[in-house]
């Protein structure tokens, strides 16, 4: 199985890691905007070669898009006027857009929509991880848009890399990844900045974070580079998203206030509820 990754960052890094460690692939062409995170995912093993797109598209039986999901949707038709029979799979944060822009394409089938849950805070080659993916899930989007051997190699290769699949319309997609990603990213990046502007000596910062305080802003170090384009292509669902936690921010705020500490209480008795669903 010859596979191209086009994006060595952290997400195509380490399925380049996993997929080698596998047996998946023999060998991994590489392909990625900044000819530094070329050489460096070359340097550091998860890469076997570098190639030019055209020729690693033609030199592959799959290509995995690992690149920021604005780029993915100006990219994605370009990959599929150059294939023959290859299966292009993407790992975006939205599908919406992504699946509107080559509803129309000839070779529409042969792309399988997908979004591995699975990151960190962490960008570039570098932050490759192995073994990242195992017990995590796979979202395919739109499965009944692609050919069944395109969508039976996609499964596959999730299955390699240890994970279990998840379908569902790209809409809906999109919605949910709203409230379990996007806004935590949001309310991350909100809350630093909150920090920033009112702890001006940021050595008082760093001597009282506690790991509560960390791990609630670890997300604010996340690239800009990949999250603006994700909260404009899922713009609607964000703002919906946004709003009902601005709501519930002021329904805090407003306990204080008012010395309403009954309802205070109610209201964290009431959010204790997600032990449910998070254990």
């Amino acid at each position: 199985m010859r596979v191209t990754i086009i994006g060595v960052g952290l997400i195509g890094g380490s399925m380049a890691l996993s997929l080698k460690e596998k047996k998946f692939a023999p060998k991994i062409i590489g392909v990625d905007a900044n000819k530094e995170h070329e050489q460096k995912a070359l340097a550091l093993g998860l890469v076997d070669e570098i190639l030019p797109v055209k020729e690693a598209v033609q030199n592959a039986d799959i290509i995995i898009l690992a690149i920021p999901v604005n780029a993915c949707v100006k990219l994605l038709p370009q990959i599929l006027d150059l294939i023959n029979k290859q299966v292009v799979i993407d790992t975006g944060s939205t599908k919406n857009n992504l699946i509107e822009a080559v509803k129309d394409h000839p070779k529409r089938g042969r792309f399988v929509a997908t979004h591995p849950m699975w990151g960190t805070e962490y960008s570039g080659p570098e932050a490759a991880v192995r073994n990242a993916f195992t017990g995590k899930a796979t979202i395919i989007c739109n499965k009944e848009e692609s050919d069944a051997d395109a969508l039976l190699l996609a499964e596959k290769l999730y299955e390699t890399l240890g994970m279990y699949l998840v379908y569902m319309n790209a809409a809906a997609h999109d919605i949910h990844v709203a409230y379990v990603s996007h806004i935590s990213h949001i309310t991350s990046f909100a809350l630093a900045n909150t920090v920033l502007e009112k702890e001006k000596e940021e050595d008082a910062i760093f001597e009282l974070a506690s790991a509560g305080f960390e791990s609630t802003v670890r997300l604010a170090k996340s690239n800009s580079a990949m999250w603006v384009p994700i909260f404009m292509q899922n713009k609607e669902n964000v703002l919906d998203v946004l709003n009902e936690h601005i709501s519930q921010l002021r329904k805090f705020k407003a306990c204080l206030e008012k010395e309403n500490y009954e309802y205070l209480q109610e209201l964290i008795e009431n959010a204790n509820k997600i032990r449910r669903i998070i254990k």
